[in-house]
């Protein structure tokens, strides 16, 4: 008997001297983990964090990962909300946050973690029908989508001389959508500056089937690159000529990543809330996010960070670093990913 409890001991000491050195591994096995974890905002960012959610649900799957599209601006009222209850884990966001959304965020004790995911280029989108817009410059599409075009500016050849007597169908983003925040700063001057009169959706698909309808010769919008690369069969896309001196740029991966597709080129984000990252799933769930991103937003059709922006973002997570780079302003003009990851 003495022997026996002796032995007993023994195993529970060494037991517990393993764990206080580390020897057991504190990562959760495959398929032990638990829980939801609410993932919302811009749909632009949704097909990253979609296929991220369902590689981890291969890995992890009893923890639930659904993914809404309320828009970037929808995404933080939930992620911020007065009521707790309707607070989210992730936004997903396609601008930074602004600086009424961190008021609110702190207003309700909420503190989040900002990481870059991807880089996009918004693509310009005609009906595969029209022959006729093959560029357009940035003064071009101001014409068609600066408030003062509403109910003006109706007919393709009041854009171009060149361009036929065909009537012009616009189609973009909601007023809740970062990509609209975006576009209307980088195209108009001035965020939410745009003409009312145009068919708008959060979601981008909508977009899509309205722009490529074999009726609408004229259609015309913008949305995340993704979406086109997801649709070329049913769109055209458009390159942009930022000075009007001839130089036409498409979306493609070198001109988004270098600057060169600009001012329509931009990061995607992911906010994280601080004491949710405290859960270890929704923990598990970022890191898994941040390490597989390379390949996934890739496969979705997006530009990756690189491997040193990456290592920046995972070590901004792993040292729980809260607030936003960018100040709550929509850009840091002259500022990478990279200086502004280090700053």
């Amino acid at each position: 008997m003495f022997k026996k409890m002796f032995a007993l001991v023994a195993l529970l000491v060494v037991a517990a001297f393993g764990a206080a050195c580390g020897g057991a591994s504190s990562a959760p096995q495959t398929g032990a983990l638990t829980g939801k974890i609410k993932v919302d905002g811009s749909s632009t960012v949704f097909p990253i964090s979609e296929a991220v959610g369902e590689e981890f649900g291969k890995k992890f799957p009893k923890v639930k990962v659904p993914v809404g599209i309320s828009g970037t601006g929808g995404g933080f009222k939930k992620f911020c909300s007065d009521s707790p209850s309707d607070w989210t884990d992730v936004s997903d966001a396609s601008r930074p946050i602004k600086q009424s959304e961190i008021d609110q965020c702190k207003k309700v004790g909420v503190e989040f973690i900002e990481l870059p995911v991807a880089y996009d280029g918004l693509a310009i989108v005609a009906n595969p029908k029209n022959t006729w817009a093959q560029c357009l410059t940035v003064a071009e599409l101001k014409k068609m989508w600066e408030p003062d075009a509403q109910g003006k500016i109706t007919n393709w050849n009041q854009i171009r001389a060149s361009f036929p007597d065909k009537p012009l169908k616009l189609y973009g983003p909601g007023t809740d959508s970062g990509t609209f925040d975006y576009f209307t700063e980088a195209i108009n001057g001035k965020e939410k500056a745009s003409r009312g009169d145009f068919t708008p959706s959060e979601d981008d698909n909508v977009l899509v089937q309205g722009v490529g309808d074999t009726r609408n010769e004229g259609g015309l919008g913008y949305f995340g690159v993704a979406y086109y690369e997801a649709n070329k069969d049913k769109l055209k896309l458009v390159a942009v000529d930022k000075k009007g001196d001839g130089k036409c740029n498409l979306p493609t991966f070198d001109n988004v990543k270098t600057g060169v597709y600009d001012p329509l080129s931009r990061p995607l984000f992911i906010y994280v809330n601080k004491k949710s990252a405290e859960r270890v799933e929704v923990k598990e769930f970022i890191n898994f996010y941040i390490a597989n991103a390379t390949k996934l937003v890739q496969e979705v059709g997006y530009i990756s960070l690189p491997d040193n922006v990456t290592k920046l973002v995972a070590e901004r997570f792993a040292k729980g670093v809260t607030g936003s780079m960018y100040a709550g302003k929509s850009s840091e003009p002259g500022m990478t990913l990279e200086e502004l990851l280090k700053k």
